[in-house]
């Protein structure tokens, strides 16, 4: 991987510092003026013509020179890709659940695309949709095969134009946050009736982390970490004596937090409150919390689950390659159809569901296999219950007690 790293940067490197473009426009600039001055004097034009000569020879000849140096590069880079990610079957399974699920995979690629702003890719994608669809139809491309594709964006009873109309609403939000630091958008979105109460009834702390953002933003005089300022301290306690009241029941501790670091503004870098109004990453951190309160309330995760697929798909092929080999070599097989032959370890980030193991049997539950909870309180699998009782009372094998096989119940994690 180092020589890889190695060479992309060197990569990078000779493309930043391409004369390439330049000697291009420098090319268009002599023939656009060559143009007009022989517009203006047609007389002109074997003269001009005669001088344009050698210099464009001269700018196609640095072009060329410079087209060979990022050739070689590009060659070197491949050739690294080529000798690291090595040209080798993945992994297949006589049970690919995906095969006979197209439109799952477009849905998830169109949602993929809405999510991350790219609105004219996923607007070209669903149109390609439509055209395939009519054209295994044999029918010509009509407004029903175009609503049908467009369908893939609907989410419950929200039809697919609202959905667009949302993560437009969203990505300009986001825009005003982001590139002008201007809080008042998300608040108002957060404040509008409908998103008010789905916040509260989640519990979301999404509106007071703005109102705080945007009260540290005012005591810095408007400029994010350019330090209090007379003016600034003035139009946050302005602010706060307007917005934080109907935050006291539930963050008192916050607000006073807020309130008592205005006696520290003279050295507030050294105070109990430097974390509070010198966090560098608080614009990103409420951008982050807005993104996912939003697409809460649309009833999707926070992150895209295609880009969390091929990302854990990308851990875990090194580790199934492997196992691939050594399965041909051993002359043997997958055994499950549910689940992995082998642990993948991935981040903390991408575990969203809790996984428990049989302490009796050493497997994993599965909803064909739950996890069942003895009167005792102590969970085995359902599997290794059965053997254990053989229909009749049994003595846990974790403490003296002992109970009926029908008085277990399911556990769901």
């Amino acid at each position: 991987m180092d020589l890889v790293q190695k060479e992309h940067e060197r990569l990078s490197k000779r493309l930043k510092s391409s004369q390439s473009i330049k000697n291009v426009q420098d090319a268009i600039d002599l023939l656009q003026a060559t143009r007009d001055k022989i517009a203006s004097d047609p007389n002109q034009a074997p003269v001009a013509l005669a001088k344009l000569q050698n210099p464009i020879k001269s700018s196609f000849d640095a072009i060329n020179e410079n087209l060979k140096e990022t050739h070689s590069g590009l060659n070197k880079y491949s050739k690294a890709l080529d000798k690291l990610f090595k040209d080798r079957p993945l992994p297949s399974s006589e049970h690919d659940v995906l095969s006979s699920q197209e439109h799952l995979i477009n849905r998830a690629i169109a949602m993929h695309l809405l999510r991350e702003g790219q609105f004219s890719v996923a607007s070209a994608f669903l149109s390609e949709v439509a055209e395939k669809k009519a054209a295994e139809r044999q029918q010509e491309l009509d407004p029903d095969t175009m609503d049908e594709a467009a369908a893939l964006l609907d989410i419950g009873g929200v039809p697919s134009t609202k959905v667009r109309d949302e993560f437009h609403n969203m990505y300009r939000i986001l825009h005003e946050l982001k590139e002008n630091n201007n809080l008042l958008p998300a608040i108002e979105w957060s404040r509008k009736e409908e998103n008010k109460v789905a916040l509260e009834a989640r519990g979301s702390n999404l509106e007071f982390d703005l109102c705080r953002l945007q009260f540290v933003w005012l005591f810095h005089g408007g400029h994010e970490q350019r330090g209090p300022t007379p003016e600034g301290r003035q139009s946050a306690l302005e602010y706060a004596r307007r917005e934080f009241p109907r935050f006291i029941p539930r963050f008192m501790r916050e607000i006073q937090q807020l309130m008592g670091a205005m006696a520290f503004s003279p050295n507030l870098p050294d105070s109990p409150y430097k974390n509070i109004f010198n966090n560098p990453s608080a614009w990103a951190d409420v951008s982050h919390s807005f993104t996912r309160e939003f697409c809460a309330l649309l009833g999707l995760s926070p992150d895209s689950p295609l880009y969390i697929a091929a990302t854990a798909g990308a851990i875990a092929l090194p580790t199934l390659l492997k196992l691939q080999t050594i399965m041909k070599a051993k002359r043997t097989e997958w055994t499950t159809e549910h689940e992995l032959p082998v642990e993948i370890p991935l981040p903390p980030s991408y575990l969203f569901h809790s996984i428990f193991v049989c302490p009796v049997s050493k497997e994993q539950t599965t909803d064909a296999n739950p996890p069942m909870m003895m009167p005792c309180g102590h969970v085995i699998a359902e599997e290794s219950l059965n053997r254990l009782c053989k229909g009749t009372r049994f003595k846990c094998p974790y403490c003296p007690s002992e109970s009926n096989p029908n008085q277990a119940k399911k556990v769901f994690l």
